[in-house]
């Protein structure tokens, strides 16, 4: 006799964990992803990027804001802060990475002046992760990441990424942004609370890029996930299998390949590029 709530005759549906930078790195080049999260060992890497050790001082620094009393997110101890995480990998030199500090306590001191920063965010740097459905069936994915910033307003979450590179964002970036919208849906998820405004804050110039998102654009983000999240564990699972891993995960050559972590293994990214100075990314 069959038993009540079982049916032994359906498979489970696999749940495919994503994150945000998973999706893009596959997106933007199937070689550099199986080379961050599949080759072992990891092939040889760039040094580091001074544009990406700016990016990292101010977010430590801004995180490093937040775990203090209100009535201490001052303009000035926002700028000590950048000098107590500063580090100098990938500046040309120790008066390039002096004149960059100095901009960037100005960055956040300024940030400081302009915004409110005296209400608790509800996470900073915080790891969200939930199952979710990319149409109107069960789930299937479990988006995960960690959101620089989670802000209450009004009831609802608002998210909050920094930006610290050379181009000012701007609204039309905030609403294409895929890491933003998955990170909306999964916080709405886990806190249990309306998740729909999105910001992009750039640090140099002070101004805050936003998008409104609707139950619509935020399903169109999810498709888009899934179908990448399909495509990676295809060839995840033929890789596996003994699949060639040069015609699974091919080199998309390009500008970028100038830049790019894995240059130094990569002899495709070599031809497509001559290499970029570890500091020419910085913003002006």
């Amino acid at each position: 006799m069959a038993q009540l709530g079982f049916d032994f005759g359906v498979q489970p549906r696999r749940l495919t964990k994503v994150t945000p930078a998973r999706l893009s790195t596959f997106d933007d080049c199937p070689r550099r992803f199986r080379m961050s999260y599949l080759d072992r060992p990891t092939p040889q890497r760039t040094g580091p990027w001074a544009h990406s050790t700016l990016g990292a001082v101010v977010h430590n620094a801004l995180r490093a804001l937040f775990d203090l009393p209100p009535d201490r997110r001052t303009p000035a101890r926002a700028a000590a802060l950048v000098t107590e995480q500063w580090q100098d990998g990938g500046f040309a030199d120790a008066a390039q990475a002096d004149a960059y500090r100095e901009r960037a306590r100005q960055w956040v001191a300024d940030y400081v002046e302009r915004h409110d920063v005296t209400a608790d965010p509800i996470g900073v740097e915080r790891w969200i992760s939930a199952p979710v459905s990319v149409d109107e069936g069960p789930p299937s994915l479990i988006v995960e990441g960690r959101a620089d910033r989670i802000d209450v307003r009004d009831g609802e979450l608002v998210i909050v990424d920094y930006k610290t590179g050379k181009r000012e964002p701007d609204e039309y970036e905030a609403r294409g942004s895929q890491a933003l919208a998955m990170y909306a849906v999964a916080a709405a998820r886990t806190l249990r609370r309306p998740c729909r405004r999105v910001e992009l804050h750039h640090l140099p110039t002070g101004e805050v890029a936003a998008a409104e998102h609707t139950g619509d654009s935020l399903r169109r983000q999810l498709r888009r996930a899934g179908e990448t999240a399909d495509e990676i564990q295809l060839a995840t699972d033929t890789l596996a299998a003994g699949g060639d891993p040069d015609e699974l995960f091919p080199a998309r050559t390009g500008r970028r390949c100038a830049w790019c972590d894995f240059r130094p293994s990569c002899a495709e990214g070599q031809q497509a590029a001559p290499a970029a100075r570890s500091w020419e990314l910085l913003a002006p």
